[in-house]
């Protein structure tokens, strides 16, 4: 019992950590592994090369995904909390690795979501000791809580003017120029209004033109909306993560800068009293 706990620990140590130097060559081949499996996906989906070599791709696959799958399991086998692991966001990952060609046995062209084994590659941020730079990331989620309620409103009010536009370009211009449906219209107006511009629906008419000119300007200016919106929250996130989290004795606000002295609300000090001098900074009686 003592012999299998020691090799299931030895066994995590290889596979979760990268303290070790087996733990760096195994997640090495690993990345090694998922960038030869994603190889052969891109290779096989050309008609050229999959009509040529379709046995040699098919036996690749089934290699590959054969060998995730006892990764899958040794990861599963070695994991203190199996199901936590399983429920995880690689543990998810690893899953999605194997389930595709096991749904190709099902559905011929499912062998090709296999190239969500891509996004097993972030395992290199891991290897490269890279990992202190995802907490940066928590910036941006922080910044996108703070800005959802204003890119909500604004992606509103962006609908309801492609709703309009649509409506009035299908009345300007008609079936006879392309704008068959008011849903058309409003895909047109969609295009326009990002600067997309497919060009596969037109305007004719002076009317319509004029329309798609008020459209095309209106899409310019409100382009750098949620961008600004999304900016201005990420500095907010970035400036609050340089506070303290020191509460005001008066006002009870909290979060203050490092050196601050006094509330930034109120003003009043946010230290009750001074540091005493020391002894030794005092001076002594003279003496006669």
């Amino acid at each position: 019992m003592a012999k299998d706990q020691t090799w299931r620990q030895r066994l995590y140590i290889i596979i979760f950590e990268t303290s070790t130097p087996a733990a760096q060559r195994f997640d090495n081949w690993l990345l090694v592994a998922i960038l030869a499996s994603l190889i052969v996906v891109m290779l096989d989906s050309i008609e050229r090369f999959h009509n040529q070599y379709a046995g040699m791709f098919s036996a690749l696959e089934w290699f590959f995904t054969a060998l995730f799958a006892i990764e899958y399991g040794l990861r599963l086998y070695c994991s203190p909390k199996p199901l936590r692991y399983a429920f995880s966001f690689f543990g998810l990952v690893d899953l999605l690795a194997v389930l595709p060609a096991i749904l190709a046995l099902v559905f011929v062209d499912a062998q090709y979501l296999m190239i969500v084994r891509a996004i097993r590659m972030v395992r290199i941020f891991r290897v490269l000791k890279l990992r202190h730079y995802l907490t940066q990331a928590n910036f941006l989620l922080v910044a996108l809580r703070g800005s959802k309620q204003k890119i909500v409103v604004f992606l509103v009010s962006v609908s309801t003017l492609v709703t309009v536009f649509g409506a009035l370009m299908y009345v300007v211009e008609g079936p006879a120029h392309g704008f068959t449906s008011i849903p058309t219209s409003i895909y047109w107006a969609v295009v326009t209004l990002t600067t997309v511009g497919f060009g596969d629906i037109t305007p004719k008419t002076p009317l319509g033109q004029m329309l798609a000119t008020m459209v095309m300007i209106t899409g310019y200016s409100i382009i750098a909306v949620p961008t600004g919106i999304f900016t201005a929250e990420l500095a907010n996130a970035m400036r609050q993560d340089g506070l303290l989290e020191h509460d005001c004795p008066h006002c009870h606000k909290n979060r203050h800068e490092h050196s601050a002295a006094f509330c930034s609300r109120c003003g009043g000090p946010l230290f009750s009293r001074q540091a005493e001098p020391s002894p030794s900074a005092q001076s002594t009686p003279e003496t006669d």
